[in-house]
């Protein structure tokens, strides 16, 4: 691999990522400050300190079962288990990530937990509409999200992004409920600082999704080391663009392609995220092919295809 490349991304990934929670972290204390002065900025330090030493997470066997995902054993997914103990073994991870199956249509896949207790949902969607080398290539994916703690960041970002529109609206109740004070006494108003109240969640926000962007990328690159092969990963994205575009025009608009706003895309525009990835220039393979590139045997469970099409559910999620 081009080692120079991946080292620059890798860099650029890991400043960028810095950055976006120095500013979502930096929103937070401006708000507490606005609202208490100095002393706020120290309250709320030390609730966060603390929340980032115990480091608080669901059980992934919670989420798995909010999306009624089932676990996959090595008897039913032989390959697929092959692949992933491989992967964790290069990703110096303490154990293998548990599997689950996802009976769902949506071309999906998705990591959760820490590194010493993880796990991975793959989807009959995927299962069923990606190659064998394209199915490893998104296994690694998901293995460098936990390799780096990337559920650990983001559940991060979101603590300062859930804290700072929480505090912005108790500013702003403040604010309406002392507005006839205001108004007939002789205070001068900081317009600027109440628009600080306004807008630090939407920046706040808008920094996370940047941030989600950025791991995103950090991912891909870092998938495509463990693998020895960015073009599989490449392929893959490309497979589950064309075939969520299809689902996605078929219901929402049929006939007609529907761009999100960039800003408001908590994954990286896939045409940039395959850039990134030919750049790389790794003639397939570079490394020694993992088990998954034989044909996967997930047994009974591909004997039966999901024919529900993906749908709201009560617990908030769609799948």
């Amino acid at each position: 691999m081009n080692t120079e490349i991946w080292r620059r991304h890798t860099r650029t990934n890991r400043l960028q990522s810095l950055m976006l929670l120095g500013v979502m972290g930096g929103f937070l204390a401006l708000v507490g400050w606005l609202l208490w002065g100095g002393s706020g900025i120290v309250w709320l330090l030390i609730p966060l300190l603390m929340l980032v030493l115990f480091n608080p997470f669901a059980a992934p066997e919670l989420l798995m079962r909010l999306y009624r995902a089932t676990p996959l054993t090595p008897e039913q997914a032989p390959a697929l288990y092959d692949s992933l103990t491989e992967l964790s073994r290069r990703a110096n991870l303490p154990r293998v990530p548990t599997l689950y199956y996802l009976p769902s249509r949506m071309v999906n896949a998705f990591a959760t937990g820490s590194q010493k207790r993880a796990a991975i949902a793959v989807s009959d969607g995927l299962l069923r509409n990606l190659d064998s080398r394209e199915t490893l290539a998104v296994l690694a994916h998901e293995i460098s999200h936990i390799q780096h703690n990337d559920m650990w960041v983001m559940g991060l970002a979101d603590l300062f992004s859930r804290l700072t529109s929480t505090l912005s609206l108790f500013g702003q109740f403040l604010l309406l409920f002392n507005l006839p004070l205001l108004i007939f006494s002789n205070v001068s108003i900081n317009w600027f600082a109440i628009l600080i109240l306004i807008f630090a969640p939407s920046l706040s926000a808008l920094a996370q999704l940047g941030l989600s962007r950025t791991r995103e990328y950090n991912a891909d690159i870092n998938a495509a080391m463990l693998t020895g092969d960015p073009e599989g990963l490449a392929r893959a994205l490309a497979r589950i663009e064309q075939q969520q575009g299809s689902f996605t025009e078929q219901v929402i608009l049929p006939g007609r392609y529907t761009p999100e706003p960039s800003l408001l895309r908590t994954h990286p525009p896939t045409p940039e995220r395959i850039r990134r990835l030919r750049e790389l220039r790794l003639p397939y393979p570079a490394r020694p092919p993992l088990p998954a590139q034989r044909p996967l045997t997930p047994g009974s469970l591909l004997d039966h295809p999901v024919t529900r099409p993906p749908r709201w559910h009560v617990s908030g999620l769609w799948h």
